[in-house]
């Protein structure tokens, strides 16, 4: 099995985006979790209803700490907004890594329709990586942590 922890500081809305709908699109072998530095402790509320709008399972999702993951991630990837000024976590244990930078959407504001905006754009960017990255030859790639580096970065770069 092979385990991507998707990871950013409240573990609330973009990392909790990205572990349901990767687990939602994911082969056999693979699983991803997610986790904060500092967890709020809630996933956001719009989070979970944009997740049962796109028929993603939302059952068993929460907000919690990279202190107490259940495995030792293969593949960390950061979602969170560092040029938007937002620190970023380091997550310091071995794994690949990669920064799939998206602006937070708690921290919208505005109409009720321009924060659902919001949630919805941090969804499509995340999902369309996470499309792009299953569409890659995942076997091979896993044999090869550089050349897994490289696409991972191409794609936090270049998709969405």
């Amino acid at each position: 099995m092979t385990t991507i922890l998707f990871l950013c500081t409240g573990n609330s809305c973009r990392s909790i985006l990205a572990e349901a709908t990767f687990n939602h699109l994911a082969p056999p072998g693979w699983r991803a979790i997610s986790a904060g530095s500092h967890p709020t402790g809630t996933v956001h509320p719009r989070a979970l209803a944009l997740l049962a709008r796109e028929g993603i399972d939302t059952v068993g999702y929460t907000s919690k700490s990279w202190d107490n993951l259940p495995v030792t991630p293969d593949i960390v990837i950061t979602v969170c907004a560092s040029a938007a000024g937002e620190a970023c976590p380091a997550y310091l244990a071995p794994a690949v890594r990669a920064h799939w930078g998206v602006d937070d959407p708690a921290h919208a504001t505005g109409t009720d329709a321009e924060i659902n905006a919001a949630f919805a754009t941090a969804y499509r960017i995340l999902r369309a990586r996470i499309e792009a990255f299953l569409a890659l030859p995942l076997d091979a790639l896993n044999r090869d942590p550089k050349a897994l580096t490289r696409e991972l970065a191409r794609i936090g770069q270049e998709v969405g």
